[in-house]
């Protein structure tokens, strides 16, 4: 990979998302932040994000504790109706999630970003 901006699907709540942050600050990388709390990504940018993941079960990819999950049956749902979910309610997405071109991370714990950056 080369050194292009970073995307960080980022909750400054979060601890895990607040120590990935400060990961890309330290390390100089250029990157933008999503607060994806107030900025919900589409369902085409889910499965894009799916993609670069490597990942096909989008519960991979998602907070199961939720009261959300559970409040909206999402226990026996399709992956559509997954995804969906996602993106009509984004506190279902686990966080952090870091974008470099055609791949991407979930940073749990932060310290994943540090190989996830250097290759």
């Amino acid at each position: 990979m080369t050194a292009e901006t970073v995307i960080i699907w980022h909750n400054p709540r979060c601890s895990k998302s607040r120590g990935a942050l400060k990961i890309l600050t330290e390390r100089n990388m250029p990157h933008e932040v999503r607060l994806y709390l107030e900025d919900p990504p589409s369902v085409a940018e889910i499965k894009e994000v799916m993609a670069k993941l490597g990942i096909t079960d989008p519960r991979e990819m998602m907070r199961k504790k939720e009261k959300e999950y559970r409040e909206l049956g999402l226990q026996d749902a399709d992956s559509e109706r997954l995804i969906q979910a996602m993106a009509e309610h984004p506190r279902l997405i686990e966080r952090p999630i870091l974008i470099r071109g055609q791949h991407a991370i979930i940073a749990r714990p932060p310290e994943l970003a540090e190989d996830f950056l250097a290759a």
